[in-house]
Parts: structure tokens; sequence; C-alpha cells
């Protein structure tokens, strides 16, 4: 019988010697926690085809993940819930160009300009909601239209009350064309390079399941499409140094949310565990990444596992020039009105190659029976 996981969503949660601001709040815009067509991979893989040990950072010596984020700078702000999600996004991105060409890196600052009602603030968030908030605009930029700022709009910290975090068209993309005492000014750009999602939704199960047979599900999830985000109880990650956190007397009631990118199992104790990454940068844990046991819950982050699948990517954009007045060359008119279309890929989900393997292997055992 599963034991019960509490997903906190007070404003403060208790820790052992402090207190740590709670950054998991479902907001009330928030009414749409899953868009699912495709099948699930769990509905397809055995456990026979999952291997022991995987993670996206080192696939036959190659990383398939995004750049690490530090959600701490350049002052505080509780939007780790904003940097699980998009980080994981953007590896599955990733991982679907088979690791080639440069980086998508998608904008968080645009999420906190954007997403107070569905997605969050630098006060808290849910995952889920970012991936509902993307799909009611058509989009997330790139972050270089919109670089992290750590503000959104009810933020008290550092320089945020003298910043404008808006949301409108030149706090989605911008760029500035000189030096305001020389004339320079920063303008909204009609075209810049985006990134979609089509499917999202959180790893769903019985309260009458073992938690192993929850975590099965979820490795499914992450060799078969990629990352995840996760709600995780932060106060034990807090002085973490190293090694499999594993700590039968910690709390499963969250505070924080990660991406978990990867799962092993221990040679020496033949304990399994999952490769978390934080949003706390790469001078925590271990090189910002940090191993805990799986299989029972471990600090409530098994309970609540969101994942997204991206619809299209920008691979060609329209040019704009160096002050933003001309994209494509056509002067820009900030109308509203689209022209031109940025060339994109599109995301084909692991399952229509997975099925069409397995019905050929189907058709092709019938055959053999056929002409014995």
């Amino acid at each position: 019988m599963m034991k019960f996981a509490l997903v906190s969503l007070a404003t403060v949660a208790s820790a052992a010697n402090a207190e740590y601001f709670n950054e998991v709040k479902v907001m009330s815009g928030h009414k749409k926690r899953k868009h699912v067509v495709s099948p699930l991979p769990h509905t397809y893989l055995l456990q026979e085809d999952i291997p022991e040990n995987w993670n996206w950072d080192n696939v036959d010596g190659k990383s398939y993940l995004t750049k690490h984020l530090n959600q701490h700078i350049p002052h505080y702000c509780g939007s780790c819930w904003a940097h699980g999600a998009i980080s994981a996004l953007a590896d599955r991105i990733k991982i679907a160009r088979q690791g080639q060409g440069h980086d998508i890196n998608l904008s968080i600052q645009w999420v906190l300009n954007c997403g107070a009602e569905t997605a969050g603030s630098c006060h808290g968030g849910y995952h889920t909601g970012v991936y509902e908030l993307i799909q009611q605009y058509g989009y997330i930029p790139f972050d270089t239209c919109q670089p992290y700022l750590a503000c959104s709009a009810e933020s008290q910290e550092g320089f945020c009350p003298q910043i404008d975090t808006q949301c409108n068209k030149v706090n989605t993309c911008r760029t500035c064309s000189g030096f305001s005492d020389s004339g320079g000014n920063c303008v909204e750009l009609d075209y810049f390079p985006n990134a979609t999602v089509a499917e999202y939704g959180e790893i769903e199960y019985s309260f009458l399941e073992s938690w192993e047979s929850v975590a099965q599900k979820i490795r499914s999830e992450i060799y078969a499409r990629g990352p995840v985000a996760c709600t995780i109880n932060a106060d034990p990650l807090r002085d973490y140094e190293g090694g499999i956190l594993d700590d039968d007397e910690a709390s499963t009631s969250t505070n924080h949310i990660v991406s978990i990118v990867g799962f092993g199992k221990d040679d020496e104790t033949g304990k399994d565990y999952w490769i978390i990454r934080n949003s706390w940068g790469e001078y925590w844990g271990e090189m910002g990444f940090a191993r805990v046991a799986a299989g029972k819950n471990m600090l409530g982050m098994e309970a609540n596992v969101a994942w997204a699948t991206p619809g299209t990517y920008t691979v060609e954009n329209v040019p704009c020039s160096e002050d933003g007045t001309v994209c494509g060359g056509e002067a820009q008119t900030h109308s509203g009105k689209t022209v031109r279309t940025f060339v994109g890929e599109e995301y084909i989900d692991p399952s229509v190659k997975f099925l069409a393997k397995k019905v050929a292997a189907t058709n092709a055992k019938l055959a053999a029976r056929t002409q014995s």
C-alpha cells in the first residue's frame, strides 16, 4: 500500500533549522492540468526495454542537456518551478534534434513576465502551469529575446521595483539600438525564434500502486522522451555535498521543483537512484546535480512528476536588423499581424517510431510462421 504524499501549497514550509520558502504553488488560473494525445511510454515500453542506468547528460559520452541555470541570481527569486519545467522542455528539444546544432534555450523571464495568473511568479508556481501558459500563448521565445532577470511584478528584491516586467510585446522579445544619450532606444520584435508545447501532463497512478511501480512509469517517460520536472522537499538538499540521498525520516511534503535527467543503480549497494538537476548553480551538489534514492517517494519527488513534449521549434529565423526596425526586408509595423513565418522543425513523438517497429516485428513473426 502506498504511503500518502503531501504536496504542500502553504506559503512557508518548516525546515529543521530554518524556514525554506515554499516555491510550489498552483495558481488560480491554472485550469488545464494536462493535454494528452499520444500513447504514454509506460503503456508500450516493457521493463526489459529500459536499462538499469540512463543519464541524458552522458549518452555514449555525449550530453543532451541544455545549460545549467541559477534561479538565485542576480538576486533571490523563487522560480524553481519555471527552471525545472523549462529546462526539461529545452532538453527534449535537444534530444529531438539528436544534439545537432547549438542549444535552444527558452526564456524563463518571459514566463515570469506573462505567467502570474497561470504559471507563477518569484513567490512560487507549478510546472504544468508553465506548459499550459505556453499552449495559451502559442509560443515561448528563446532566451536571447528576454534574458533572466529574477524578477516578477510583485518582487521587491534587488532592482525588481525599478524595472518593467509587464506582459507586453517589448517584454516578450526586444532589442536595443544603442546608448540612450546617443538616441538609442529599445523596441519589440514582431518576429522572434520560439518553441511550442504539443502535449503535457503528470505521471498518473493509483494510491494502490507501490512507489516502485510509479518509479517504473517515471523511468519509462525519461528513457523514451527525456527529462521531467518534479516537486521535491528541498530542506535536505540545502547542505547536500554528494552521494545518494536516502533518509527515510525526511518529509515528503514538497516546497521546490527540479528536473530529473536520469536514473541508475549503485554498483556497491544495489540502491536505485534518480539523477536530479537543480537550479542553484554548479557550485552546489555534484556540479549542480544530485542523486536521490528511487522507488520509495524519497523527499516526495515521485508524487508529482510533470512532462511535456515540444510542438515545433524555430531552426531558421526571419532576420532582423540590429536596431529591430526591419525584419525579413520589411519595416516592422507592430500591428500584431504576422505576415512571415519561421522555418521550424516539428517534434515527432517517440511512440510513433517505437510502435511502428513493434508492428513490423509482429508482422515479420507472422510471416515467418506462415512460411513454415
